[in-house]
């Protein structure tokens, strides 16, 4: 992958790009860290499956990103080291749940904007 797909990728993610937290394939660094590497395929497998299923909120997003957040918030703050295997599994977890989180937000919104159209126009008379 090119330097600056790399560098690109690194800076919209937020990455820290830390070599020993960082997945490598042929002796070259992945342009992410694990955690990374898995939220951006769990945005892959989350708009893949929004598309195909259409699943609704049912609870379960909140739950989804759970893993993640203790995983990083452990190995922040109290030093629990984690693996890249684990962030890799956590990050597509959070992933798949930030698209759902999205995709519900994103139609409640047109819900409600129809919902206040509809209110005004009985308003309105």
């Amino acid at each position: 992958m090119g330097r600056k797909v790399s560098r690109f990728l690194a800076i919209v993610c937020f990455c820290h790009c830390d070599p020993s937290r960082s997945f490598f394939y042929k002796g070259k660094q992945f342009p992410v860290c694990a955690r990374c590497t898995g939220i951006l395929f769990g945005y892959l497998v989350g708009i893949l499956a929004a598309v195909t299923t259409h699943l609704a909120y049912r609870g379960w997003i909140p739950l989804a990103v759970l893993p993640m957040a203790l995983d990083g918030g452990l190995q922040a703050l109290w030093g629990k080291e984690s693996t890249n295997l684990r962030r890799l599994f956590t990050g597509v977890l959070g992933g798949v749940g930030v698209v759902y989180l999205l995709v519900n937000l994103h139609f409640s919104s047109i819900a409600l904007g129809f919902t206040i159209l509809n209110w005004i126009q009985e308003i309105i008379g």
